[in-house]
């Protein structure tokens, strides 16, 4: 990889034998390996256990996860908050492996839509919920560095299964609960939701 990262170097103009280059390679090798390490996770493994047999059938959600994962059309990074509910049957999953979830499927070069989908559909694999509901936002840097160029704009999604789908009762729940998070510096409840990135 490091031998490909000089060759683009020098295709952008640049000398990758100056100084401030010299390690660059290196350094972008690490990154790239850390940000599309949830290739290599095995999600037993991260679960590793972690599901209990417990007599609860009301919403669980965890909100406000912060993600970071690169979009897989322009290789930039989009990133923002992950809201993931479930409605358990009879078994519920310790509460830390849910963002350790969100970071295995966002390691890995991605498009939201599927990512939402990734982690709604593994909740409900692996502990049979009676429902499963997902939000992302997020900010695009596709969007906001290149192309359009709208930097205030940022892309929801949501995948909702079981109850979440069936009942708008139960899904008007999680959407207002999920509201009564701390506001984001600059980001008013008020903004609509930005178009999601697309190849061009």
């Amino acid at each position: 990889m490091q031998e490909l990262i000089r060759k683009l170097l020098a295709e952008m103009g640049e000398d990758p034998a100056r100084e401030g280059l010299r390690e660059t390679p290196k350094r972008v090798e690490k990154a790239y390996k850390f940000l599309t390490s949830g290739y290599d996770a095995d999600i037993d493994q991260v679960l590793n256990n972690a599901l209990f047999t417990v007599d609860y059938s009301e919403m669980v959600i965890v909100k406000d996860i912060d993600f970071y994962s690169l979009c897989e059309h322009h290789l930039l990074p989009f990133f923002g908050k992950c809201h993931v509910a479930y409605i358990p049957s009879n078994r519920v999953i310790g509460l830390s492996k849910i963002p350790r979830l969100v970071d295995v499927f966002s390691r890995r070069l991605q498009v939201q839509e599927r990512l939402t989908n990734q982690i709604a559909d593994t909740i409900r694999e692996k502990i049979l919920p009676l429902g499963v509901a997902v939000v992302m936002e997020a900010t695009h840097l596709c969007m906001s560095m290149r192309g359009v160029e709208k930097q205030n704009s940022f892309a929801v999604t949501s995948a909702m299964i079981g109850a979440f789908r069936n009942s708008a009762r139960t899904r008007m729940e999680f959407l207002e609960l999920i509201k009564l998070r701390s506001a984001v510096p600059g980001v008013r409840e008020s903004i609509p939701a930005g178009l999601a990135c697309i190849e061009d």
